[in-house]
């Protein structure tokens, strides 16, 4: 089942790279922001529940998708952008096995316990 999520995940990461010109903005943009959605990591400062929640936020598809459409329906470049890198980094973690998180602890997530070895 793992390798059929990473695929799936690439496949939607594939989608983003492909769909990305389209907005005409330089590579570099995507290369200096596509780790940027890391930084709702920051919420564990304050403690597990707050870091799950800013991290979940940020790591939601469906965030992802509200933004680039709301980019979309009010000619909103930025907007868009911003849209299309929340789903690229998305689907890039979770091509990785990185998923959404438990109040538990960071290394807790959907897709299994983080550096678990044989998931």
């Amino acid at each position: 089942m793992k390798k059929i999520i990473q695929l799936e995940e690439f496949a939607l990461f594939l989608t983003t790279l492909i769909l990305y010109p389209l907005l005409g903005l330089g590579w570099w943009w995507f290369a200096a922001c596509i780790l940027l959605p890391d930084l709702s990591m920051l919420g564990y400062l304050h403690n597990a529940r707050t870091g799950a929640w800013t991290y979940n936020f940020f790591h939601h598809r469906g965030v992802a998708i509200a933004v680039g459409l709301a980019g979309y329906a009010f000619g909103n470049i930025v907007t868009e952008f911003i849209g299309l890198i929340l789903f690229s980094h998305i689907a890039m973690d979770r091509m990785m096995g990185y998923g959404l998180k438990y109040e538990t602890g960071f290394k807790f997530t959907h897709l299994g316990e983080i550096g678990q070895k044989g998931k």
